[in-house]
């Protein structure tokens, strides 16, 4: 989530005026909050600038039972490492078993507070209840992972006075921490971990593919020591299955070490424990390419990193233009062209970079007009091409790289239109070849592996509905697929099994949603290695274009600027590269920092490699 979405939580003027009170860095300890009945909201606290750390003021001297659970609430938004200020407002004893970092829960608003009187709170001088609730909106577990959410929260919180002192404290509480869209877009920030596709290699040295693995990091506490931790802790349960890590087993950082942070030549030394020191110079480069990908997602300033084993010996030193040659990485993978079909349907490219709007014919039998298509997949080292013809029943796949005849489709649709026949195909970085057929008769999800061969049939278990288009990841470990149910259109996101050996065939699991906000969804496409740019209504709405995280988080980058009549759309990995759309006005591209821009009048199904 980010700074594209404000957060939206009510504020009252005396809220406002107690924080200039108390000043911008400080929270809790200055606005009180009444032990009575009465449902009130502990605000969202105010946005602020993101160099600004933020601190939480301890519980006062014979604070109010509701000056308690208010100074907690707020604590939990603060930038305290180890919630240790938050730990104050609760009793010793449930101080050492509270455990924040077990999950985070986001609600529309910061959660409202009321005294629970079922609970016999008035019936005890010494004992009170509240009830927190809200509306949920997300949720980020143990592992940091984050999944939408929604439905009524409601949770408990016990105080209770101490005899001796007179004191409130809590002392029974839900594990975790709760807070409100706003605090958590001001506290947490969305960072790609790498790990490598198990199933996927590229070249003829066959170098592993680079997955990204989003997770959630408090953004002020030391998120560089938070992600190397993360990483090195192995993948979220989801994306899990479908890749490994370089990492032994075990490998850690080093007992005591502190924050990590980089030189003045941009380089990071990372104390690894003696686990690290078991692994060979191969692995340990690709250790260190893991760390590379990951900490420049974080911060772009880190080129170089250098593992340490114990006693400070160096197990290996990697840069950023070595990393390149160790793990192929779709985000630096710039695409020569970029591709569309003219006005007679033939496949014709225009370079990548360039600002013409000259497009030739790709050479061989896609290009040269003896067959129209209605949609075209370019694989990932553009020397292959796959056309469905302009009446959707037909496969072909042909040589971009010479001459030749088109041959027999590979793949042909029994659907009695052209909506209900084969959707745009789609290549990974490995060169296989995927497709659906739209046939609501025989409803199918199809791999041509290589491109070529027998179509293998793609299983979906615990996919509801029919799938009206599919884009893999260039990782070949993930795939984004439209599907149609119940009049909606949804955008989900699924893990690729190959299963490999096990005699099941390929699959599509754990699907989830990614854009919960839209329910017509018409065009999408990966636009980087954890992102997607959607095209769709949300309920009521207009057509709208907004990017899209895997996990349904929305990124912190702004949406593409408006744009109306959107039949398909088209972005790189590389986001340097112009996102390409077909509208009522054409072909248009959209550069870095302008307006979108015509290529061309009449053409169609715009396309980057994949």
């Amino acid at each position: 989530m980010g700074a594209d979405r404000e957060g939206g939580g009510r504020r009252r003027p005396g809220r406002a005026a107690a924080y200039a009170a108390c000043g911008a860095v400080l929270l809790a300890g200055c606005a009180s909050m009444p032990d009575g009945g009465d449902l009130r909201d502990v605000e969202s606290t105010p946005r602020q600038d993101t160099q600004v750390r933020v601190f939480a003021m301890p519980p006062q001297e014979n604070a109010a039972p509701g000056e308690i659970v208010q100074g907690f609430l707020e604590a939990l938004t603060s930038d305290d490492p180890g919630y240790d200020t938050a730990r104050k407002y609760l009793t010793p004893t449930v101080a050492r078993k509270w455990r924040p970092e077990q999950s985070t829960t986001v609600l529309a608003d910061a959660p409202s507070t009321v005294v629970d009187h079922g609970a016999g709170g008035r019936e005890d001088p010494s004992s009170l209840t509240y009830t927190l609730a809200g509306s949920r909106v997300a949720s980020v577990d143990a592992q940091q992972a984050y999944a939408p959410a929604e439905g009524a929260y409601a949770k408990r919180l016990h105080l209770t006075r101490d005899a001796k002192s007179g004191q409130w404290r809590i002392d029974a509480l839900p594990q975790g921490v709760v807070m409100g869209k706003s605090d958590f877009q001001r506290n947490y920030t969305s960072v790609n971990k790498y790990y490598f596709a198990s199933h996927t290699s590229v070249g003829s040295v066959g170098q592993p593919v680079a997955v990204a693995d989003p997770v959630y990091l408090r953004k002020r506490v030391d998120p560089m020591t938070q992600v190397v931790r993360s990483l090195l802790n192995g993948p979220t349960t989801w994306l899990g299955p479908g890749v490994r890590s370089s990492f032994p087993t075990g490998t850690a950082l080093q007992k005591g070490a502190g924050a990590l942070t980089p030189d003045d030549q941009n380089r990071l030394t990372v104390p690894l424990n003696a686990r690290a020191a078991r692994a060979g110079a191969a692995e340990c480069r690709q250790m260190a390419t893991q760390l590379l990908l990951t900490l420049q997602n974080l911060t772009p300033t880190v080129d170089r990193v250098e593992l340490q084993g114990p006693d400070e010996r160096t197990l290996c030193d990697l840069t950023e233009e070595r990393a390149e040659s160790v793990a192929w990485h779709g985000a630096v993978k710039e695409p020569d062209y970029l591709y569309f079909l003219d006005d007679k349907h033939r496949l014709v490219r225009i370079a990548g970079t360039s600002t013409s709007t000259a497009a030739v014919p790709v050479p061989g039998p896609l290009g040269d007009g003896s067959k129209q298509f209605g949609s075209v997949a370019v694989s990932r080292d553009e020397r292959t091409a796959a056309g469905v013809g302009s009446d959707g029943k037909s496969l072909y796949v042909a040589s971009l790289t010479s001459d030749g005849s088109l041959g027999a489709p590979l793949v042909t649709s029994g659907g009695a239109d052209k909506a209900d026949r084969l959707a745009t195909p789609s290549w990974d970085a490995r060169g296989d070849l995927w497709v659906v057929d739209r046939n609501p008769h025989d409803s199918r999800l199809l791999l041509l592996e290589q491109g070529s061969g027998k179509p293998l049939s793609v299983r979906t278990p615990g996919l509801s509905g029919h799938i009206e288009d599919i884009r893999v990841a260039a990782d070949g470990v993930r795939m984004a697929l439209v599907v149609k149910e119940g009049g909606k259109q949804s955008l989900l996101v699924g893990r690729i099994e190959r299963d490999e050996g096990a005699g099941q065939g390929p699959a599509v699991l754990e699907l989830r949603s990614a854009a919960p906000g839209l329910e017509e969804v018409t065009a999408m496409s990966w636009a980087g290695d954890g992102r997607l740019v959607v095209v769709g209504r949300e309920q009521g709405g207009v057509q709208q274009m907004r990017y899209v995280q895997v996990d349904g988080s929305a990124p912190e980058s702004q949406a593409p600027a408006a744009l109306t009549g959107v039949k398909a759309i088209t972005a790189s990995e590389d986001d340097r590269v112009p996102l390409v759309a077909y509208s009522e006005d054409g072909i248009v591209r959209l550069p870095s920092g302008a307006q979108w821009q015509k290529v061309v009048k009449d053409g169609s199904a715009p396309i980057y490699p994949g």
